[in-house]
């Protein structure tokens, strides 16, 4: 399997893809705007303390308050901050933490949506080989690593270096690496521990400690491995950037490191085209079927069609071959989208348990090259496959969209005949108590024709019902769901506001469209107000000189020009 990294620099932005075997499997972006924050050591002030929760909030500068669990909540063995039993296990949250207490505490989970970011004081800082805690007394070797003797070799080192009873995790990448490598990578990271350390003693809550590298470096670090090929960067600056880096870090792989002259990395190597896919409600599979993907607070749902696939053989075959594409694309999707909590996948029924075995098993492999914890439950008695994948940051949709102000996230919107009752009510309810003579409302024309209805029928009774003039106006600049209140008041005067034009007046103006029951006829618009001209049908599209002849609530009859 071919692996390769893109990097592709923008003045607003820094974004990296990740492909394999040709097909981007997993996406980053990093804005100024939108700083990450997940690994920040901060000196934070525990503002509340809420017993009924086992949690507090905590005070590190950002926009919201960051939540502390109990179980996160026990501080580092060395700390001389306090007296409380910070190592009791079972110890209450009124035990650990205390209002207005000043604590160091790491960022594990981004501010998602309305909550503030999630903290521990079991602080990790992560080096090329080795990840570093120095709350637990702890030597773990990453479960990647299968070679037994390796394996431990490693634990044999990572016990050697150790100077504290601090833990250390040796990652995927220190494998085949020498003592000295380890060593150095070891003490780097206690040179981090203790400088935090020395600012935690000076700082005032709230305060930074520590900030995680910029998005570059954390791909250096996190991703670059014996399986990596190539790496293509289109900045000069930034390729510069990274080689300093592997000076450091990896100087046997800064080979692998190539400048990307042309313009449009992305573009060229289709990674545009895969970030749009990954924003989508539905993504289509090469045999022709599609899976949808469904995103609510609790939960993330996927579900598998057969689509436009009609297979070769028989129902069941077709139906088999569709859920094996599909389990592939759902993987790929959740490590694009970066999509974590519970996920539920409704594959089309099989009949045969060893077709839903391989499906699963299939899903489990692919699974396996996530980086990303995943665990996968099982298929329930419904026949829904349920998994969990760990939530660390904002999901590839939350950073690159934003929520529709109309639907509020639901997908939909009312429908013109609920928008036009809608108009109705409010117009009744404005006009109910109000010594106003005439209103002049503006909705979208498809509402606006609703409202009016044919030949005014429903304008006129809602006169009636409310004793005062009403025009209505149509806008295309409104939305299916706004309605403005223009004027209000005096007859005359909502009149002369409502009636843009006078009988006798020549004006200027385009034909949009062909009248809808008399095709002959053309139809334009002035601010909103429908003027249906005469024999204008075949100008549509043009701009012609048109008289205006008689003026209605609703609408004007015009002719044109030359035909006076």
């Amino acid at each position: 399997m071919s692996k390769e990294i893109l990097v592709a620099v923008d003045q607003d932005d820094v974004r990296v893809a990740i492909t394999e075997d040709d097909e981007m499997v997993e996406f980053y972006i990093e804005r100024p705007t939108s700083e990450r924050v997940v690994g920040n050591v901060y000196l934070g002030k525990v503002e509340n303390v809420l017993p009924g929760m086992e949690a507090c909030f905590v005070d590190v500068g950002l926009d919201r308050n960051a939540f502390l669990y109990v179980d996160d909540a026990h501080p580092v063995r060395s700390d001389e901050e306090d007296n409380l039993p910070g190592n009791v296990k079972g110890a209450s949250i009124n035990q650990l933490v205390r209002p207005g207490q000043p604590i160091m505490v790491q960022v594990v989970k981004e501010p998602i949506g309305s909550k503030g970011a999630r903290v521990t004081r079991n602080v990790t800082l992560p080096g090329r080989y080795l990840v570093f805690m120095p709350a637990v007394n702890y030597v773990g070797i990453s479960r990647r690593i299968t070679d037994e003797e390796e394996r431990k070799r490693l634990k044999r080192v990572a016990h050697s270096i150790r100077e504290t009873d601090a833990g250390l995790i040796v990652r995927t990448v220190a494998e085949n690496r020498s003592d000295n490598e380890l060593q150095e990578d070891y003490n780097f990271l206690l040179k981090q521990w203790q400088k935090i350390q020395r600012k935690s003693r000076k700082a005032s809550p709230p305060a930074l400690l520590y900030q995680d590298m910029g998005l570059s470096y954390r791909i250096l670090r996190d991703t670059l491995d014996h399986t990596v090929d190539s790496l293509f960067v289109d900045d000069r600056n930034e390729y510069e950037k990274i080689l300093g880096l592997l000076d450091i870090m990896a100087p046997s792989r800064k080979d692998i490191v190539k400048l990307y002259h042309e313009d449009g990395l992305f573009e060229r190597r289709g990674i545009n085209r895969e970030i749009e896919r990954a924003l989508s409600h539905r993504v289509w599979l090469d045999c022709g079927g599609y899976i949808v993907i469904d995103r609510t607070e609790a939960l993330t749902s996927i579900d598998v069609n057969t689509g436009r696939y009609v297979g070769s053989e028989d129902l069941q075959d077709t139906v088999f071959k569709t859920n094996l594409e599909a389990a592939e694309e759902i993987v790929r999707q959740l490590r694009i989208r970066d999509i974590g909590g519970i996920i539920i996948i409704d594959f089309i029924d099989m009949a045969s348990p060893k077709d839903r075995k391989k499906v699963v098993s299939t899903l489990e492999e692919a699974l396996a090259r996530d980086k990303t914890k995943t665990t996968v439950l099982g298929i329930t008695r419904l026949g829904l496959v349920e998994m969990t994948r760990k939530k660390v940051r904002e999901s590839l949709d939350n950073v690159m969209m934003k929520g529709c102000p109309y639907c509020e996230g639901t997908g939909r919107i009312v429908s013109e005949h609920t928008m036009s009752g809608k108009v109705r009510e409010e117009v009744r309810n404005t006009l109910r108590n109000s010594p106003a003579q005439a209103l002049l409302v503006e909705v979208h024309p498809s509402v606006a024709a609703l409202v009016i209805g044919a030949g005014g029928s429903n304008l006129k009774r809602l006169e009636e019902e409310t004793g005062k003039s009403i025009y209505v106006r149509g806008a295309e600049s409104c939305h299916l769901q706004e309605m403005k209140i223009v004027a209000m008041g005096d007859r005359e005067d909502v009149e002369r506001q409502a009636l843009p034009v006078r009988e006798g007046d020549v004006l200027k103006i385009r034909i949009e469209e062909p009248h809808v029951s008399n095709p002959k006829d053309g139809i334009a618009r002035v601010e909103g107000y429908v003027l249906d001209v005469q024999e204008a049908g075949k100008h549509v599209g043009n701009e012609v000189e048109v008289e205006v002849v008689k003026t209605y609530r609703t609408y004007a009859k015009a002719r044109l020009a030359n035909d006076v």
